[in-house]
């Protein structure tokens, strides 16, 4: 298990904070993660790797010359926000345009989507390739559906030669799509991990058993079976990786033994004795074996194989020298260091001053807020208990972060002076950059859709609200492309807003009204539970989340009727004042 933490949702801020000062010598910290401290050549491309923490040495121990120029770091397991990935992104660049690589998950291509568009809007030419090595998590015919796992460092490799060779960005994205189609993994695990702060880990194995084919982050396999001796698990890893050779190989492979966090190298050592022999039994040249840690997955005992095949331009750029803190090949020479201070400055917000009736309600909104935090931290640990099982474990702790975020900037929104719509969207904002992920994403743009219904002068009409709510789950459904029975919030959310409309157009007051449509989100949320997920990152987890509701539509039923209780509350002390 995790033992060592202070505060579990301040956990991965603090984690970013002791790898800057263990390694000032190769980054330099910003909002969001972390830049090289070396000094890049004017118009090189600038890659850019993330994902959520977690996972060490991915994705800041990557950064260094010949590799990354920068790496956005999210929550545990969560990916990282819009707004950290475009910090990153704007510090790295050089001026030859960013190129963005990560593994594919729902959360990390939302906000990595998101801030490509941002990137380019702004003049800054972004290209992006996901990571899609893991054999298990999809059928070939469904690559792009395939998670990244440790293949990951194949293709970030690639990327980062290239860069350094002077490619363009256009060529660089070209040998990172070449990278990913010539890699492949496949993973097993013996014990699930323990998030900090959880008092149980993610999943678990039985004792003598092992999972095959399981996800970084937890997700199942496709088989749980007999542990078996050394010898027979590097069988089964290279029978499972040669069944499908990519096309134009050549026979020139680089193994990549990668453990989760637990497996000893020891035990690694006498796995890759059998895998080696075995390649060369299939005829296979080996070069540049690695056998350790590259992409682990905090405490979980497993291990994966991944291999990377090779074609003449793939051989000589992996032979380019890297230097970064976790990783190192060959002699990359003295480099120039930035005098940068760590942290970027940030820009002054300004804000909307509002009339005296929208002031007033402004009051509403950080109670709302609060309400809503209290909703959450008394949730915390259920929400994660079931994300463990319907996803991957962190939604409790990626809410509360969100929601403390969001109330944090909504009072000092509230306390300068800004109108309601201004105390709501900086609370958006704050929520979607603290949670990241793709929850932070999704009430980022419920919340930001509710602040413009809002406005900063008068009091909206009921009507006007019920429009923003309906505009907020617009904005969901066209950036995450959930559907009702896909297993997400949307399955709360849309009868929230359909039934609350509905209620106003009827000639409902807006409090029994709300009432009302958090009824029906809250029935709908729990009937989740009998839906298979056919979206996201709990969509590898199958049968195994039949039986267990989605943790989004509760926790969003949870928020709608805790804010029913609280609007009845004033109203009610209002009447009797």
């Amino acid at each position: 298990m995790t033992r060592l933490w202070n505060t579990p949702a301040e956990f991965a801020d603090e984690m970013v904070d002791g790898f800057v000062a263990a390694h000032p010598r190769y980054v330099r910290k910003i909002s969001g993660g972390v830049v090289r401290r070396a000094v890049s050549p004017e118009g090189q491309v600038a890659l850019v790797v993330g994902g959520g923490s977690g996972h060490y040495p991915a994705f800041g121990g990557l950064v260094g010359p010949g590799l990354a120029h920068g790496a956005a770091m999210g929550n545990l397991f969560a990916s990282p926000s819009t707004q950290q990935v475009l910090s990153v992104a704007r510090a790295a660049d050089n001026g030859g345009g960013v190129f963005l690589s990560y593994g594919n998950y729902a959360g990390d291509v939302l906000n990595f989507d998101a801030a490509q568009e941002r990137l380019r809007a702004e003049g800054i030419a972004c290209e992006t390739v996901t990571v899609t090595d893991d054999v298990a998590s999809a059928p070939l015919a469904e690559r792009h559906k395939r998670r990244g796992i440790a293949g990951d460092l194949t293709v970030f490799r690639a990327a980062g030669a290239a860069s350094a060779a002077g490619y363009p960005l256009a060529e660089v994205a070209r040998v990172a799509r070449l990278a990913n189609d010539r890699t492949r993994s496949f993973g097993v695990a013996f014990t699930g991990c323990t998030l900090p702060g959880a008092p149980e880990p993610l999943f678990t194995v039985p004792a003598g058993k092992m999972a095959v084919g399981l996800g970084i982050h937890g997700e199942p396999g496709i088989d749980v079976v007999d542990i078996p001796s050394a010898d027979e698990l590097a069988a089964l890893l290279v029978e499972r990786l040669l069944a499908e050779v990519p096309d134009g190989a050549d026979g020139r492979v680089i193994p990549i033994l990668n453990g989760l966090g637990s497996v000893k190298y020891e035990e690694m050592f006498v796995v890759y004795g059998r895998i080696s022999a075995l390649l060369e039994a299939a005829g296979l040249t080996v070069i540049d074996a690695h056998v350790g840690e590259y992409c682990t997955s905090f405490d979980m005992a497993g291990l994966s194989l991944t291999l990377y095949w090779l074609d003449d331009e793939l051989a000589d750029l992996w032979e380019t020298p890297v230097d970064t803190p976790a990783y190192r090949r060959g002699s990359v020479g003295a480099v120039e260091l930035s005098d940068a201070p760590d942290e970027a400055p940030v820009a002054e917000v300004v804000l909307t001053r509002g009339d005296a009736e929208s002031v007033a309600l402004a009051e509403t909104v950080v109670a709302v807020l609060e309400t809503i935090v209290a909703t959450i931290d008394e949730n915390v640990d259920e929400l994660g208990r079931i994300d463990a099982i319907a996803g991957d474990g962190d939604h409790g702790i990626g809410m509360q972060r969100g929601s403390h975020a969001a109330l944090a900037a909504g009072r000092a929104a509230a306390q300068a002076g800004a109108g309601a719509g201004t105390v709501l969207a900086q609370a958006a904002d704050g929520w979607s950059d603290k949670a990241g992920g793709t929850s932070g994403a999704l009430w980022g743009v419920i919340l930001t859709a509710i602040a413009a219904s809002l406005g900063d002068t008068g009091r909206p009409e009921a009507a006007a609200v019920a429009a923003g709510v309906a505009a907020g789950a617009k904005g969901v459904t066209d950036y995450g492309k959930a559907e009702i029975g896909d297993k997400t919030l949307v399955d709360a959310l849309l009868p929230l807003t359909e039934t609350l409309t509905a209620r106003i157009a009827a000639g409902d007051d807006f409090l029994d009204a709300w009432q009302v449509a958090a009824a029906s989100a809250t029935t709908a949320a729990e009937a989740t539970a009998d839906l298979l997920p056919r979206m996201g990152r709990a969509r590898t987890h199958g049968m195994n989340s039949v039986g267990t509701p989605d943790p989004g539509a509760i926790s969003l039923a949870l928020i709608a009727t805790s804010v029913g209780a609280l609007l009845a509350d004033r109203i009610e002390r209002k009447a009797h004042a």
